[in-house]
């Protein structure tokens, strides 16, 4: 007999049945999409024409749990580029603010006890005062930066409590838990809620704690003091504008309205502003001068860097207009100070006969004065990128360096 004809054999096993999950009450399908208009997981049936979720915002339920996925992925890697960050902050960036607030500590207080050294008499008080004001500020930003480490290293650990937690949510939770879990939107936002660091002033030494008017008219005035005559400051004739007549012993600049045709033009002189630089430069120091003004009612004295252009009748070599230039100015009753075209108006009573300057590179400060009143006129910090120059200008008849 063939096998054909013979009768049914034994029924193959049955396939193992997939783990039930969860079933439609309705239709006892098995809930395999999800209805965003209801906010439930839903059968095919419920989608169909006629089912209760016809027309609704439906979406298959493993796809939405895929999405979800590659989102909680995404901002599990921002958070860790986050904590990057702030570790890398905390590592390399409060250090250095650190050392920084050490070292301009340190520099403040050699300043102070430098210039008190020279009126230490007149001013035992003043250098009590000052040193606790370095000491409170030196202790103030160490406070910042100790409070600024607590504070990232809260953030570190809420930001680790968080990405393990929305880890834990990706490993352990199926799709239907994971597309109901309002807690990772929550996360999320709390995650959102930690701002990056951000640059403070609060983190830095505050040298202005180490300034004091008094202190600066006291060591102005020994300064200059001790410091007469010590500077022989002549004019290099290479640079006097054709403009002006520089006297034999080269300190004295006159002012002729008609340009000179005995001045041989070279690279080094001003070809049109009344300019003049010194022959010398100051690299490192202090350093003081005086200029006698009496006779003139336009001028300019101060300092300017050896790249001053000096051809053209422009901005770049006009003293005041420029960043290669820091000067004090006089235009009949008008008097100001001028640096990279800003003009600071300095209201003066009376007109000085004299003009002192004082430049301190170790403090990076240029400083006017009246040797006649001993009164600071103004005083200029900033950080000088170079060796600087004595520099002159007058459009009006005479002014002479002091010897």
């Amino acid at each position: 007999m063939s096998s054909e004809s013979a009768g049914p054999g034994p029924a193959p096993a049955p396939a193992p049945a997939p783990e039930p999950g969860p079933l439609c009450p309705e239709h006892g399908q098995a809930l395999k999409w999800f209805c965003f208009s209801e906010g439930r997981p839903v059968c095919a049936a419920c989608t169909e024409l006629g089912g209760r979720c016809q027309g609704h915002r439906i979406r298959p339920a493993e796809e939405s749990a895929e999405e979800l996925r590659n989102k909680i992925v995404d901002q599990c890697e921002r958070l860790q580029l986050q904590s990057a960050g702030i570790t890398k902050y905390v590592a390399e960036v409060l250090p250095g603010k650190s050392q920084r607030a050490v070292s301009m500590a340190s520099a403040a207080r050699e300043l102070v006890i430098q210039r008190l050294g020279l009126v230490r008499s007149l001013c035992e008080t003043e250098e009590q005062r000052l040193l606790e004001q370095v000491h409170g500020e030196e202790e103030r930003a160490h406070q910042s930066i100790l409070t600024q480490r607590v504070h990232w290293a809260e953030a570190l650990q809420k930001l680790d409590t968080i990405r393990t937690s929305l880890v834990d949510m990706l490993t352990q939770m199926d799709d239907l838990q994971l597309i109901k879990e309002q807690e990772i939107f929550e996360r999320t936002e709390e995650a959102e809620g930690i701002l990056d660091p951000q640059e403070s002033k609060k983190l830095s030494f505050d040298e202005k704690c180490a300034w004091s008017p008094l202190l600066t008219q006291l060591w102005a005035t020994a300064a200059l003091g001790s410091l007469s005559g010590t500077e022989d400051v002549r004019i290099d004739e290479r640079t006097v504008s054709p403009f002006l007549q520089l006297s034999d012993e080269g300190r004295t600049l006159t002012f002729n309205a008609k340009k000179s045709k005995a001045c041989a033009d070279g690279p080094e002189r001003f070809d049109h502003w009344p300019n003049a630089l010194a022959a010398t430069s100051f690299q490192a120091g202090l350093h003081a001068w005086v200029v006698n003004v009496q006779n003139s009612c336009a001028y300019k004295v101060g300092v300017a860097l050896g790249q001053l252009p000096r051809k053209g009748s422009g901005s770049d070599s006009r003293l005041g207009h420029n960043a290669f230039s820091w000067v004090f100015s006089r235009y009949d009753q008008e008097f100001c100070f001028s640096h990279d075209g800003q003009h600071e108006p300095l209201g003066l009573l009376r007109c000085p006969a004299q003009l002192g300057m004082l430049l301190d590179l170790q403090a990076q400060e240029l400083l006017f004065y009246d040797p006649a009143s001993g009164t600071v006129l103004h005083t200029h910090r900033a950080s000088f990128p170079g060796p600087l120059f004595p520099v002159f200008a007058v459009a009006d008849q005479t002014i002479s360096i002091v010897h």
